[in-house]
């Protein structure tokens, strides 16, 4: 009889322990969404709402293609249909995109329900009248939602996990965020400026078939910058930056924060006079070579503030990366690729 129990207790522990597991979002036939997700599976058949595949995985949930195509008909309402208009690769960006989007904010919501730190209703009220009279009042509110097929369930949901995570987040990440005075002294420290030649080859709005071959090609011309060949010459000959091509890929004498993150830490890692390797980012593929970096002028105390302002800034932005991290990690977060 007691080994009877134990195999029992044992059952309902596994039982249980796999039951924790959220349900999937599945969509409804004859739905909009449906429909949308029916459309797209002609070309990318692993987003047939019919299999509802998983996009991401986690040991608390999983990410259904049917959730993210919800998502996106509960936010874009009628414009959802536009992603009908785009290439394979543009849609499967969306798509993976959206459902990092819903899989992070759902790690970050239930870690803010574990914390009791869930909005309250009059906090959601006061936020909704907020976006209602930013918007010219209820009624005009209200109709923009009816026109675009947007339903105020959803807009609500939303704001309630979003208030939710942020007093979350504020309340854990306060002391990692926090700016101390080597923090100050440190960004005074660094670089201020960075004035860089660059070569573009742009893969913006390209099918991943064509990435592949302009990231060839963008080797082969750095093989040939590296090798002393005029850069200059360079730019004139293969860059597809209109901003800079005319001015020989200049950028001179611009401060953190002006480019995009893995331009701007080429630009300040690099040293001196060097050249980069091909740095990617979402305009493509870069070639950058340091021409000069300038450090602060004025003195500590007349710009301690701002330095403080962005030090805070940047902080906050590593304490989320981090906490995103680990939270990963904890739940065993996974990326289905497809």
């Amino acid at each position: 009889m007691k080994k009877l129990i134990v195999m029992v207790s044992v059952l309902l522990l596994l039982v249980i322990g796999c039951s924790r597991k959220e349900p999937v979002v599945k969509l409804k036939k004859d739905t909009p969404a449906y429909q949308l997700a029916k459309e797209l599976s002609v070309r990318l058949p692993y987003l047939d709402p019919g299999k509802n595949n998983p996009l991401i995985t986690t040991k608390n949930f999983d990410i259904s293609s049917g959730e993210v195509f919800q998502m996106i008909q509960d936010n874009f309402g009628k414009r959802a249909v536009q992603l009908k208009t785009l290439d394979v690769d543009r849609v499967k960006d969306i798509i993976k995109q959206n459902a990092l989007v819903i899989a992070e904010k759902k790690l970050l919501f239930n870690e803010a329900k574990n914390a009791k730190m869930i909005a309250t209703e009059a906090e959601v009220d006061s936020f909704m009248n907020m976006q209602m009279a930013q918007f010219g009042g209820k009624e005009k509110f209200m109709q923009g939602l009816q026109e675009n097929d947007i339903s105020m369930e959803a807009v609500r949901e939303d704001v309630v996990s979003s208030l939710s995570i942020n007093r979350f987040l504020e309340d854990t990440l306060t002391e990692a965020s926090k700016v101390t005075e080597e923090d100050i002294k440190k960004a005074y420290a660094e670089d201020k400026t960075a004035s860089v030649r660059h070569i573009l080859f742009l893969t913006q709005g390209k099918p991943d078939s064509a990435k592949k071959a302009i990231r060839a090609k963008a080797e082969e011309v750095l093989k040939l910058a590296k090798s002393g060949e005029n850069f200059e010459k360079l730019v004139k000959q293969y860059s597809e930056d209109p901003g800079s091509k005319d001015a020989g890929g200049l950028y001179k004498d611009f401060e953190r924060g002006q480019m995009v993150k893995p331009f701007e830490d080429a630009a300040f890692e690099t040293p001196i006079g060097q050249i980069s390797d091909v740095v990617e980012t979402n305009f493509g593929y870069h070639i950058i070579k340091v021409i000069d970096r300038k450090k602060e002028t004025q003195p500590l105390e007349k710009i301690r503030e701002q330095l403080t302002a962005s030090a805070q800034v940047k902080k906050q932005a590593d304490a989320y990366e981090n906490y995103l991290k680990t939270l990963k990690e904890k739940y065993e977060f996974k990326e289905v690729e497809f």
